[in-house]
């Protein structure tokens, strides 16, 4: 999971870029770049690290021009180093820089089609950078550089291209082309201001990015359609890809997405109350009398969930962990052994709050269990007299192919187990799941704008299908033994 952002604007973008990349860290840690459009040259800063560290005064200075893309990235299959930072470019034709969210699941095919037919060299691992190479090779069999020609080079893309994709390019002497994969698997939006009598616009993951930065939330990008915005300002729009079944992956509002955005015209903090509200009412359907004092959330993305979960019960809510908020997020954290450490400098409880108490710890997904066995023995530790855990998320038994960095089904802790097996593993009193008809519901809200989400983790259904082998491969490839071996090289 990545998070990318393109403004065109009639002033420098960079320090717009920053800003807008600081509000979408949360969707990665590991690396951040900017490229902007400096007349006929792409300038381009990229690094291992936060935004905050990878940018310093020297390097903005660098980044002049009016055209500009941004990316903060975290790894899934690939390298953890800067050769795999982004924006990825290329200086034929024109010179175009890629920023990309998701994970492409024919990368391997694609490959070789783009070294020994397009004639194109990829190198590193990166799919981000094999589907510049199939971009830039449709846009040069166009022989033009035109809104025209960019709509024609994104059909390529969606015909050659299979997986879930957010996509914004900056091409020298044409503006942002930025377009999504056909099944609207991951986000992308769309803003627009006016300064100076011109129109501007910029496209980002989430809403959020739009706000900090005075843009106007217009609507989402559709399932296979194409933006262009050209250096003036102009605005064009096309389909480009049958259409699909539109399927946004569900796990962005569950855990990714910030609470105050919005994605496919679903406010993110409403569907997460939603969750809380239809997991409060199983709890009382499989226990009306429930001995529960107090629910805590573990922070930060379970809150939402909490509150209403509480509100449910009529008991009390409580905050009754610290965290600290300088440790990243420890889902994204490279290695077991690394994110175990992570817990416990990142939360620390407050014992006044567990003491003698039946505690609801409410998290908003458990993946590998990890980090919940720690803090239901946290919880132990400061004086719970017992204690439950509930996940605002059904179990989650599947990889993740699209562009979150799931571990092999191995790692998964309700794999091949039962809940209650889960349970004893975890050490909690009770372990409680949400429903995923009830998660599809809480997210789709009661307008139901989505009929269908990608929920393929927790039901193992993938909207574009999958190749026999395709789990081997990327279970060797995200393991953390396989990560932990990567780096040693």
């Amino acid at each position: 999971m990545c998070g990318i952002l393109g403004i065109v604007s009639n002033h420098d973008v960079a320090a717009q870029l920053y800003d807008g990349l600081t509000v979408l860290q949360h969707r990665g840690q590991d690396a951040a770049g900017i490229a902007t459009v400096d007349g006929t040259k792409l300038r381009v800063h990229k690094g291992n690290g936060l935004v905050s560290d990878v940018f310093d005064e020297a390097a903005m200075l660098t980044l002049q021009g009016r055209i500009g893309i941004g990316h903060c990235r975290y790894p899934t299959a690939g390298s953890a180093g800067s050769d795999e930072a982004q924006p990825f470019y290329v200086n034929s034709p024109f010179g175009i820089a890629l920023a990309h969210n998701g994970n492409l699941i024919n990368t391997d095919a694609l490959r070789q089609e783009v070294f020994e037919q397009d004639r194109r060299n990829v190198n590193t691992e990166s799919d981000s950078e094999v589907l510049l190479n199939v971009f830039a090779h449709e846009l040069d069999m166009q022989r033009g550089l035109t809104a025209e020609a960019a709509f024609k080079a994104v059909e390529g893309v969606h015909r050659r291209c299979v997986g879930g994709y957010a996509v914004i390019t900056a091409v020298l002497g044409l503006g942002l082309v930025a377009f999504r994969d056909p099944n609207g698997i991951r986000p992308l939006v769309l803003g627009k201001r006016v300064s100076d009598g011109q129109d501007q616009y910029a496209i980002a993951s989430e809403s959020v990015a739009l706000d900090i930065l005075g843009f106007e939330r217009v609507r989402d990008v559709q399932p296979g359609e194409a933006i262009v915005v050209t250096a003036r300002g102009e605005l064009h729009a096309r389909m480009c890809a049958a259409p699909r079944q539109h399927a946004p992956c569900i796990f962005e509002y569950v855990y990714f997405a910030r609470p105050d955005s919005m994605m496919d015209d679903i406010s993110v903090h409403k569907a997460r109350m939603r969750m809380g509200q239809k997991l409060g009412e199983k709890i009382l359907r499989l226990m009306p009398e429930h001995d529960i004092d107090t629910v805590i959330p573990i922070p930060d993305t379970s809150r939402d969930a909490a509150l209403e979960i509480a509100n449910v019960l009529s008991v009390k809510y409580r905050e009754g962990f610290i965290k600290n908020r300088y440790v990243g997020r420890t889902f994204i954290m490279p290695g077991q052994g690394e994110r175990a450490k992570s817990v416990r400098r990142k939360l620390n409880p407050i014992p006044l709050e567990f003491k003698n108490r039946v505690v609801l710890l409410v998290d908003d997904s458990i993946v590998r269990g990890t980090t919940s066995k720690q803090i239901v023995q946290m919880a132990r530790d400061a004086g719970a007299r017992k204690v439950y855990l509930a996940s605002a998320a059904p179990p989650v038994r599947f990889p993740n192919i699209y562009g979150i960095d799931m571990p092999s089904v191995d790692e998964l802790v309700a794999h091949g187990r039962s809940d209650e097996e889960v349970q004893t593993l975890l050490g909690c009193d009770w372990l409680i799941y949400q429903d995923l008809s009830d998660l599809e519901e809480a997210v789709s809200g009661p307008k139901q704008r989505i009929e269908h989400f990608d929920s393929s983790c927790f039901n193992g259904q993938y909207v574009t299908g999958i190749e026999p082998g395709y789990f081997e491969r990327i279970g060797q490839l995200r393991s953390d033994e396989a990560k932990k071996t990567r780096r040693a090289g």
